[in-house]
């Protein structure tokens, strides 16, 4: 299945009523939606964090999972949504909106086994209203990743970055197979929609936070904000409200989506397999 997001330009009083319309429509269930940035207001911090809790068992332990953000004034909508990627498969998603409020916060604890890489990447985002001025907002993503390393041949240990030689192969191991295991579904994907590969730079969804303050590739300092916002938009709406509605009770296992930016500088792709096996293309122009 092909999905398209498309951008158009309206008139300035049509844009203002369309804008207020969707916002009131879609109010009930909280969609993330892009508006231009507001200048003057911001987030004063913002994280995603992946902390090794306790140890359950011989077998089992614990993962504590948490996101928070905070914005300088209460905004009409604040909302977060948190992804959590084990080895590379979606195993969670966390989101929290709230009404008038400055601050948000959510956290949550699972159980794992044996040796793991975890991987979270969160997107912050407000909505501001001021009287009859236009609706803007604000944007920020943040990430966290933990290796659990959990093996009858070492003592149990967790870190965010290796400090010791064994650490370091250990990061080195489970990078390389995990890796393996993702781009085989990649160049399926790539195949099967017939990507060409070298027309675009490919960056995985977890990585997104490393453009926090620079523009993804192929586009500028003028349209990176805008581009990442509608990314976002398209992803809440295509991606992640489509797993969560699912009326299948089987486990999310869907790998990490891929995004590739056009190296000409004209749109970008998101590809995923969902936790159904349906394949899916998303395409978003500049």
């Amino acid at each position: 299945m092909k999905k398209v997001w498309l951008y158009w330009v309206l008139g300035p009083l049509v844009l203002a009523l369309f804008i207020a319309f969707l916002s009131d429509y879609f109010r009930e269930e909280a969609v993330i939606k892009y508006f231009p940035l507001d200048q003057e207001s911001q987030f004063t911090s913002y994280q995603t964090n992946l902390e090794f809790a306790s140890q359950e068992d011989e077998d089992e332990y614990e993962v504590h999972w948490d996101m928070s953000s905070k914005t300088e004034e209460k905004m009409y909508l604040r909302q977060d949504v948190s992804l959590l990627y084990v080895n590379g498969r979606l195993k969670g998603i966390m989101s929290k909106w709230e009404e008038n409020v400055d601050e948000i916060a959510k956290q949550t604890s699972l159980h794992g086994e044996d040796s793991q890489k975890y991987q979270a990447i969160t997107f912050h985002h407000g909505e501001i209203h001021r009287g009859e001025e236009p609706i803007k907002s604000v944007q920020a993503t943040s990430e966290d990743t933990l290796y659990v390393i959990d093996s009858p041949h070492t003592t149990r240990t967790a870190f965010h970055k290796p400090s010791s030689p064994e650490e370091k192969e250990w990061k080195q191991r489970l990078d390389h197979s995990i890796q393996q295991q993702i781009e085989a579904q990649w160049d399926e994907l790539l195949d099967y929609y017939q990507v060409p590969k070298d027309q675009y730079t490919l960056v995985p969804l977890t990585e997104l936070a490393d453009y926090e303050e620079k523009p993804f590739p192929g586009t500028t300092e003028e349209n990176y904000q805008r581009i990442k916002g509608q990314l976002w938009e398209g992803l809440y709406k295509n991606y992640i409200l489509g797993i969560t509605d699912t009326e299948t009770t089987h486990p999310i296992q869907s790998y990490i989506p891929l995004i590739l930016f056009d190296k000409n500088g004209k749109h970008l792709m998101v590809l995923f397999e969902d936790d159904t096996g349906n394949k899916h293309q998303l395409l978003q122009y500049y």
